[in-house]
């Protein structure tokens, strides 16, 4: 299995120096490694402090990147969206109330201060039909949070999106903040190396994914591989489960992916450690961002920064990444990907 060695130092557990940024930025340019700041949840509980909440707002709407097959992620939407309205706190309309309560004086005041206190009505989950749609609904302001990729999530923001990271996940099999991409093929494959894919057909997630295709195409680079001359064939396959199903299928010989979706997509579907195997994987790259709108109030912001810090264990991350929890995070931590899209000449022309 071919992997590029990373100094240990990018793996700990602390904010990065302004020197060790630089760093990472070389190494990138050297050896195409990614790294990020690896902050953990414990060390964040200080920025999230006791929020009053006093501010009423109307429905929550959170956009997702369709990562996973529909029905997979819709099942994940489901228990995290009765978690963070919860969080948020339910509006209680009057004539439920006195059904409650029964005209209790003190029951009554309690749910009473329960409508004060919510900060939002509902949450509403939407999943895009592809990378660019979620990005069209942020510049349109049709979402007041997003489920982005480090690559899209830059996209967004070059385009005009006013968005800011709020958390990532971290990683259940490192730890970490960060994952891994990967290219795998089938188990009795002739394909030992990147450069045997030469000739043959590949499955790519997305031009806007950062593990499904700007990886991999970095390291293409590096090995002189030109993905629009040395494929038989291309596939842009539209979600890391697609990409999967494609060399599951037979369709094409490779697929791009990374390590966390390919490990659940073991338990789901039809690739198996006997039947497939890991051809290549990445250095460390910055996870998934979730990022709000410079609109909302600090006020939720703070809240939602608590919610998902505070979030049970178990609760799934949509995108795909079996998660232990989620850590803060800030618009340098992904300053690595916007370097590896400047190398790429992947910058988009913000629209007007």
């Amino acid at each position: 299995m071919s992997k590029y060695l990373v100094a240990p130092w990018l793996f700990g557990r602390y904010r990065l120096s302004s020197q060790s940024r630089v760093l990472i930025v070389a190494i990138i340019m050297a050896l195409l490694s990614v790294g990020c700041t690896g902050k953990v949840s414990e060390k964040n509980q200080s920025v999230v402090d006791s929020v009053s909440s006093k501010q009423k707002l109307p429905a929550l709407k959170i956009g997702v990147l369709p990562t996973q097959s529909r029905t997979e992620q819709e099942g994940m939407i489901k228990p995290l969206k009765e978690y963070l309205e919860q969080s948020l706190g339910r509006r209680v309309d009057t004539e439920s109330q006195s059904k409650t309560i029964g005209g209790q004086g003190r029951h009554k005041k309690l749910e009473i201060q329960k409508v004060q206190n919510a900060i939002a009505s509902s949450v509403d989950f939407q999943i895009a039909q592809d990378y660019q749609q979620i990005i069209d609904w942020l510049l349109q302001d049709k979402l007041d949070m997003a489920y982005l990729g480090p690559m899209s999530y830059l996209e967004a923001v070059d385009r005009g999106a006013k968005v800011e990271p709020l958390v990532a996940p971290i990683d259940k099999h490192t730890g970490q903040p960060w994952y891994r991409a990967c290219i795998i093929v089938k188990q009795d494959s002739r394909i030992k190396t990147l450069k045997d894919l030469k000739g043959k057909r590949i499955a790519f997630v997305d031009k806007l994914s950062t593990s499904g295709y700007l990886m991999p195409l970095a390291t293409f680079k590096k090995l002189g591989i030109d993905d629009n001359r040395n494929f038989a064939q291309v596939l842009y396959a539209g979600s890391h489960s697609n990409s999967m199903a494609a060399l599951e299928d037979g369709i094409v010989d490779a697929a791009a992916t990374n390590i966390s979706s390919y490990l659940k997509r073991q338990k789901n579907g039809k690739l198996t450690p006997q039947n497939s195997r890991i051809l290549w994987e990445s250095a460390p790259i910055p996870n998934s961002p979730i990022v709000v709108s410079k609109k909302l109030s600090p006020e939720l912001i703070k809240r939602l920064k608590q919610a998902f810090i505070s979030s049970p264990e178990g609760l799934q991350d949509i995108i795909g990444t079996e998660s232990a929890g989620y850590t803060l995070v800030t618009p340098s931590d992904y300053t690595p990907i916007e370097q590896l899209r400047k190398y790429l000449n992947l910058i988009s022309v913000p629209t007007k």
